[in-house]
């Protein structure tokens, strides 16, 4: 899936850095797009709709977002603002894939 670009050590240009990020970009929303695909998957295992928040499975993804981002040497707090935005949006994703597929069966 990675794109042959420019190392951020390696650029020479705003156009280099530019590029990178551009084609960062498209990876990450790529993998955004199969996160939410796991979470189609999720909708469709779980027999209750209860079962789709879940805050203990939600603290151990941002923690494990953190202790990844620390071990990157990025600021794990900023990661874990971000995953719990992202958690947040899968569960908001997973909850309209559940109510949607259980409305499809009636």
């Amino acid at each position: 899936m990675a794109a042959m670009r420019t190392a951020p050590e390696s650029c020479a240009s705003m156009a280099d850095v530019r590029a990178g990020v551009d084609s960062l970009d498209r990876e990450l929303v790529a993998l955004l797009a199969e996160r939410f695909r796991f979470m189609d998957a999720a909708a469709r295992i779980k027999p209750e709709r209860a079962q789709v928040r879940d805050e203990d499975r939600k603290r151990q993804v941002i923690e494990n977002a953190q202790a990844h981002a620390q071990a990157l040497g990025l600021d794990p707090k900023l990661v874990g603002e971000l995953w719990d935005w992202l958690v947040e949006a899968s569960i908001a994703h997973e909850l309209e894939a559940w109510d949607q597929a259980r409305t499809a069966a009636e």
